[in-house]
């Protein structure tokens, strides 16, 4: 996972360069997935509190189509940057989270209160990857197989695995022994297991097999 993120976080960091350019002379930007995105980030930035996450939540969820990586990319575990997800207009459950994660850094949320979080659903018997926002000392989460958002306590029988932060790439300890099924993204944090020294934040503006 750590080498999965250390590739799209050297995209990331390429497209935002893509993204500088863009903003300052549109009528002259060549990319029509930076354009989208950006299009989506402009109507976000507006907004406030609930209404910005969900805007980008529902945006993201619009723009693109579930697909496989097998089916795009002939691979199995395919992570995808978020003008490269755009492009082709479609990607599975990371390609929405890291799109989502980026816009929302750029439309001004604070990666403190941001985390990538990789799910395993054990109704179904996959993993899955979604976004935790916080707002209001709640965590919400913006997944890509729902419009709604709903609080991180609110979904039974999830498992949260790892969270991809500011620290870090950070394991959460098995707590399905003493716990309740339902996702708790703060608490599980306060003792993570960290798997990884990397520096997430890297290609993030404003810093230097799942389901789909």
């Amino acid at each position: 996972m750590q080498e999965k993120w250390r590739t799209v976080a050297r995209e990331i960091e390429a497209e935002g360069l893509v993204l500088a350019l863009c903003q300052e002379d549109r009528a002259r930007c060549e990319s029509t997935a930076a354009l989208q995105f950006l299009a989506i980030v402009d109507s976000a930035a507006p907004l406030r509190g609930r209404a910005r996450l969900g805007h980008i939540n529902r945006a993201i969820n619009l723009a693109i189509r579930p697909a496989s990586d097998l089916a795009l990319y002939g691979d199995v575990d395919v992570w995808s940057s978020p003008l490269a997800t755009l492009a082709k207009g479609a990607g599975d459950c990371e390609d929405y989270a890291i799109a989502k994660l980026v816009a929302l850094r750029t439309a001004g949320i604070e990666l403190n209160d941001l985390r990538l979080t990789i799910l395993h659903d054990a109704r179904r018997a996959q993993d899955h990857a979604v976004v935790a926002a916080r707002l209001d000392g709640h965590w919400l989460i913006l997944d890509n197989q729902r419009l709604v958002m709903l609080e991180d306590n609110r979904l039974e029988g999830i498992q949260p695995m790892f969270s991809i932060d500011q620290t870090g790439v950070r394991q959460y300890l098995d707590m399905t022994a003493t716990r309740s099924p339902a996702v708790e993204i703060n608490r599980p944090q306060a003792q993570p297991a960290s798997v990884s020294d990397l520096d997430v934040t890297a290609g993030l503006p404003g810093s230097q097999g799942m389901s789909r």
